[in-house]
């Protein structure tokens, strides 16, 4: 197997895998390598075929992804990362930078993405 283009830090991993959920029966694919592999996939906007042979196949991203999303895994991450840094001053998006597949759409509707936030949403 190749060596993925990028990894997490084991001091990141340290910060995320109190938040993962436990393995029960047949122990986890390296937990390290596959999130490092969806942030990959995630952040370029490719489809899980094409992420690079380094982090495994493709169908563990995307039944990690799936799965922990569901669970709320990620939710929990992302909130226990953003609390330590406290209220931010100001918050910008600049669309220049989202890269959107046009499947991503319905994400949001079938509990696959993360809430932006807690509070209930308009109706």
């Amino acid at each position: 197997m190749s060596t993925p283009p990028f990894l997490l830090s084991i001091a990141q991993m340290r910060r995320l895998a109190p938040h993962f959920p436990l393995s029960h029966g047949v122990p986890r694919v390296d937990d390290r390598r596959v999130i490092s592999g969806i942030i990959f996939v995630i952040r370029r906007g490719l489809q899980w075929r094409d992420a690079p042979a380094g982090y495994g196949p493709h169908k563990t991203l995307y039944n990690r992804f799936v799965r922990w999303s569901r669970m709320g895994v990620f939710d929990r991450i992302f909130a226990a990362l953003a609390a330590k840094a406290g209220t931010p001053k100001r918050i910008m998006i600049d669309s220049t930078h989202l890269k959107v597949h046009r499947t991503a759409a319905s994400l949001l509707e079938r509990g696959l993405f993360p809430a932006a936030s807690a509070a209930p949403r308009a109706a």
